[in-house]
């Protein structure tokens, strides 16, 4: 069954933190934004065996995020 699950990038001091929405225990820090996606892939996959292992329901994903653009 696939599913997609939503991730945030955030620029930090050495280089970004990938964190995914529904899952906010899956997370990952890396230089550049492309290792850290890819980081927070294996992160993810990493997560899905353990749970599968031990039992535990994997969380839904399928969140969507949208900017919302105000004039500050």
């Amino acid at each position: 069954m696939a599913t997609s699950f939503t991730a945030k990038y955030t620029r930090i001091s050495s280089g970004y933190m990938g964190q995914l929405i529904e899952w906010p225990e899956v997370i990952t820090e890396a230089k550049t934004i492309e290792e850290c996606r890819a980081m927070l892939r294996d992160a993810l996959h990493e997560m899905i065996e353990a749970y599968r292992q031990q039992g535990k329901e994997i969380p839904p994903g399928g969140d969507l995020l949208e900017q919302v653009p105000v004039e500050a």
